[in-house]
């Protein structure tokens, strides 16, 4: 199979349960937004091709569990990411302060070289609902944290209105990118994988290639237990 020079970025999504990650990831990746989403069990991993100054490269969106007894992901999820992605839903203090729990849970799992400088976004999320009025994390007070945190990029999104989600990914591709050098990768690295267990506890994968080789056995053996 012949190769191709392709950027492989991993990017992870992470924040509370119901704050509105699987429908961020899937409105990126397929412009659809459900009302019907339930609790993602594992994760749910999914790829894009992207086109940035004359190069492709596919950015790999890893959704995993938002519920502490859910976290049982291991090391193999947090692994080779790029950028990590902390969403909060503006209309729930709780998941903005929760934020900094998740940007230390991933720095210990992920383990990055240099974990001050490793890229962060922070995404508002569900700024549609009731017209704004429900709000209780001011934009100000977004800003404020990450500015604490080194300048962390902000967005406000709406996942059922696909407001401001295109602009967002493209900044985290962006940062993603200049963390990632290239690296040759098969055409086959290109495939979309998809983990997640099913209502009736089965696992559902289609392996993964190129950087993640190593962590499909991994993963799966953690979604098993």
């Amino acid at each position: 199979m012949a190769s191709r020079r392709r950027m492989l970025l991993k990017v992870i999504i992470l924040g509370d349960s119901g704050v509105g990650k699987t429908s961020l990831m899937n409105q990126y990746v397929n412009r659809k937004f459900s009302n019907q989403y339930k609790a993602t069990i594992g994760a749910d991993f999914l790829t894009k091709e992207i086109q940035f100054e004359d190069r492709s490269f596919t950015l790999q969106i890893w959704d995993t569990a938002g519920q502490e007894r859910f976290q049982s992901l291991g090391v193999a999820f947090y692994r080779g990411a790029d950028c990590c992605v902390l969403v909060h839903d503006v209309n729930v203090m709780k998941s903005f302060d929760n934020l900094n729990n998740w940007r230390e849970e991933f720095l210990i799992q992920a383990s990055p070289a240099d974990p001050e400088n490793f890229p962060f976004v922070v995404l508002g999320n569900k700024i549609d609902i009731d017209g704004g009025n429900s709000r209780v994390v001011s934009e100000k007070k977004a800003k404020a944290w990450c500015a604490s945190k080194g300048n962390i990029p902000y967005f406000e999104t709406s996942a059922k209105e696909g407001f401001n989600v295109e602009a967002a990914f493209e900044c985290i591709a962006k940062i993603a990118l200049k963390n990632e050098p290239e690296e040759d990768i098969l055409d086959a690295g290109a495939q979309s994988v998809r983990m997640f267990v099913a209502d009736g506890g089965e696992c559902f994968a289609a392996q993964s290639y190129a950087k993640n080789m190593g962590l499909y056995a991994e993963s799966v053996g953690a979604l098993s237990i």
